[in-house]
């Protein structure tokens, strides 16, 4: 099992600027028929998606968090808080999009149980590649 090997997918640090990577990554599983949902604390919907407050808010039972895999889109300071929050959760699959991974965050998903990509992947530019050959 893998990132894409999921059946749903939260985009933490969406924005309703479709300027910002925050959007664009939101819309690139939507672009795909992927079911995700937006995650800002802020905003009641972001194109045309529920948002939940936080990882915790999306609703889901125990099997749908280990359902979900996570993109960050938040400033580094708070992805340490996304990290430990999708781990208390039962995610297993976060991926810090490029300048949104906190310091030292592959020792402290090490230390969670919970996988991650980081490290300058971005899901825009290496997504498809992936999610093709996680279908075959």
């Amino acid at each position: 099992m893998g990132f894409f090997a999921s059946s749903r997918y939260a985009v933490v640090g969406a924005s309703a600027d479709r300027e910002k990577y925050g959007n664009k990554v939101l819309r690139w599983y939507v672009e795909r028929g992927l079911a995700v949902t937006p995650v800002n604390p802020r905003a009641d919907a972001i194109e045309g998606l529920a948002c939940a407050a936080s990882l915790a808010a999306l609703g889901l039972d125990a099997a749908g968090m280990r359902a979900t895999s996570v993109s960050v889109v938040t400033p580094p300071h708070a992805s340490a808080a996304v990290l430990r929050e999708a781990a208390r959760l039962g995610i297993r699959y976060v991926w810090f999009q490029p300048g949104s991974e906190p310091p030292d965050f592959a020792q402290l998903a090490a230390e969670l149980g919970v996988h991650v990509l980081g490290n300058g992947a971005c899901i825009l530019v290496e997504g498809a590649g992936l999610l093709a050959r996680s279908k075959l």
